[in-house]
């Protein structure tokens, strides 16, 4: 079988990727990057599983699906491409970021400094067509990424999921309690950031669950400027 995914991730999925309603999906995907406009350009769909190998997880920020603004999804969630315009949910989570440890927004969008660390910035969906919100919602995309959080929550190492908002907590079911540690609250987006995501402090919470584990905690500091993407 064609390796879809370049690292221990692969085989975690395999036998996701030979079944009937992943080959529809593939199908479903092909007639759509073929005549619409679909975020992230098809490179990228898996980028986040790239940066962030399953042996390498340490923590897991679930969202919904991609960005449908031109340019700025590429595959991570709540990530955006260098030189795009910082999105209002994470303008929200810098903000919270900053109340929480101190640290200053940086002027870019670009969250692979964490991914590098064992952060997995995992949507539930992985595209999306330009400007349609949840258009690829119920093809099949959650049926993959609800294995790879299940795979996750069984593994030996535990993981910290953060689940903002309704539909990540929902995920909630998928997870093995006993043994990882969950923190969530509301999604840092405009609509509900004051309902219970300001003041959560998600990021010292997750270091020191981190630190009882025995894991190095993640330097949540973004570098000041980023490269473009090739």
């Amino acid at each position: 079988m064609k390796e879809i995914i370049h690292n221990d991730w692969q085989e975690v999925l395999e036998k996701e990727f030979s079944k009937e309603y992943y080959a529809k999906l593939h199908a479903f995907l092909k007639t759509e990057y073929a005549t619409q406009n679909i975020h992230p350009d098809m490179y990228h769909i898996f980028q986040a599983f790239e940066w962030t190998p399953f042996s390498k997880v340490k923590v897991v920020i679930l969202g919904q699906d991609p960005y449908h603004g031109q340019n700025q999804a590429h595959g991570l969630s709540f990530s955006v491409q260098p030189g795009v315009q910082i999105p209002p949910s994470l303008q929200n989570i810098y903000k919270e970021l900053q109340t929480d440890l101190g640290i200053a927004p940086v002027k870019h969008g670009y969250l692979k400094k964490w991914a590098d660390q064992g952060v997995l910035l995992l949507n539930s969906v992985l595209t999306v067509r330009d400007g349609q919100a949840f258009s690829h919602q119920g093809m099949g995309w959650e049926r993959l990424t609800d294995t790879a959080i299940k795979s996750l929550s069984e593994r030996d190492q535990p993981v910290v999921f953060i689940l903002w908002g309704r539909a990540a907590r929902d995920k909630i079911k998928l997870i093995d309690q006993s043994k990882n540690v969950i923190i969530q609250s509301a999604h840092p987006s405009p609509l509900s950031a004051y309902r219970g995501f300001f003041g959560s402090r998600p990021f010292s919470k997750t270091n020191a669950a981190l630190e009882a584990m025995g894991e190095k905690p993640i330097d949540w500091q973004l570098p000041q400027t980023v490269l473009e993407e090739k």
